[in-house]
């Protein structure tokens, strides 16, 4: 089965945005993910998928948390810095959750610590036991469909 076909009919999914965050000796560090999903009500329970040679994989497995935020269709320019797609004026406003950084004015933010992980093929998913969440009402989510960002109408 050819690489591009696989990806191009994952693209029919679509996805909400998210920013996976942790803090390594009090610096955070970002990466944007649209592999997310809950697991579990008891325990409270959220899984994220991350590429094996993502830096952030590394930062997870040495901390044993991490923080999620649900982007707002506003938030777009933020997934594009923690996509590594936009590199200047990088001056990103956390806000500090259960010690964790987190995306300031997200639709959520979750923090997590490590439940579990399963190495599967090229990504690590980790089990996260949800420590504390925050949810803001009134904006529509950032979604993502066909390899591009989309907004709800």
């Amino acid at each position: 089965m050819d690489d591009r076909l696989f990806r191009n009919t994952m693209g029919k999914f679509a996805t909400g945005v998210t920013v996976i965050t942790t803090a390594v000796d009090g610096e955070p560090y970002g990466m944007t993910a649209n592999a997310f999903m809950s697991v579990s009500l008891s325990p409270k329970l959220i899984v994220v998928s991350i590429g094996e040679n993502a830096q952030m994989n590394a930062r997870i497995a040495e901390t044993g948390e991490f923080g999620v935020s649900f982007l707002a269709e506003n938030q777009k320019d933020l997934s594009m810095i923690f996509a590594g797609q936009i590199k200047e004026n990088l001056n990103v406003q956390f806000k500090w959750q259960n010690n964790l950084p987190v995306i300031e004015n997200a639709l959520a933010n979750l923090t997590c610590k490590v439940f579990n992980t399963h190495v599967e093929g090229d990504h690590t998913l980790y089990v996260g036991e949800v420590t504390s969440l925050d949810v803001v009402e009134g904006n529509n989510p950032l979604i993502f469909f066909e390899g591009k960002y989309q907004e709800i109408h």
